[in-house]
């Protein structure tokens, strides 16, 4: 059946749509919890908001830290894990003197994923299922020849991960443990907006990456995210928002299908 232009039995998406959107925000920053929630909600959109459980303290106390995203993840919010300890290559200067991914082994950024994890679960017991995003978008551990992946760990306890990209994911071919994504720090509405629009042109899934709204060297405007969010809202007929963890689900049935 073609509609719209588009090949509907060559297409995972709900029907009428195009393309599909995720709207994804890293850190469990403050002001996503007092300004991009609050926008998301009120135009009925749900994103997908990765969290660094807090990896000191007794549990009390990072139970207490994760309740405001228990109730974000009871709203149809996908609470997604970014590591225990947010682990990055030596070569960034914030990273200067702590252990990087050059000197860690497969098996210790397991453990680091897996104990986030266990922490997110406890304190989000809503959500038994979720999606990973690699700190700084890197995917490796060791350094030169003793480099490797760690896509392959992501695959094994995860529904999908979430890495940096060039263009939107192609529903037949991307790889869904290392999913091509947008930063959009600093990016207008306008500009995100075009970010969903040529998604939908080419029926494909864009990820957009977020992190603070006015807060943070890595900041959008809360008006330009509440115009992308007016524009997803408006045109849900044809492109279709969703948490990470719901079109990676979709994806991988429909392949199976």
């Amino acid at each position: 059946m073609v509609e719209n232009g588009a090949d509907k039995t060559q297409s995972p998406w709900p029907e009428h749509c195009l393309g599909a959107v995720s709207l994804t925000f890293d850190d469990g920053l403050r002001s996503q919890l007092e300004s991009a929630i609050p926008v998301l909600d009120e135009y009925g959109l749900n994103g997908t908001f990765y969290l660094n459980p807090p990896a000191e303290g007794d549990e009390a106390g990072w139970r207490e830290r994760l309740a405001p995203w228990s109730i974000a993840a009871r709203n149809g919010h996908e609470i997604g894990n970014h590591s225990l300890t947010h682990p990055c290559s030596e070569n960034f200067a914030f990273k200067a003197g702590a252990r990087g991914l050059e000197h860690m082994t497969l098996d210790e950024i397991e453990a680091d994923v897996l104990e986030a994890e266990r922490r997110l679960l406890a304190a989000i017991p809503e959500q038994q299922e979720r999606t990973f995003a690699y700190p700084c978008y890197q995917t490796y551990v060791g350094a030169g020849t003793g480099r490797q992946s760690y896509v392959p760990v992501i695959a094994r306890h995860f529904t999908g991960g979430r890495a940096l990209g060039e263009t939107a994911n192609d529903p037949q071919r991307c790889d869904l443990h290392c999913l091509w994504s947008h930063p959009v720090e600093r990016q207008s509405g306008a500009q995100m907006v075009g970010l969903a629009e040529q998604a939908a042109a080419e029926g494909r899934w864009t990820v957009l990456t977020f992190h603070g709204v006015h807060e943070g060297n890595l900041s959008v405007a809360e008006s330009d995210l509440r115009e992308l969010c007016a524009f997803l809202a408006r045109h849900r007929d044809r492109i279709w928002t969703a948490p990470l963890v719901a079109v990676a689900r979709q994806v991988r049935d429909w392949r199976r299908a």
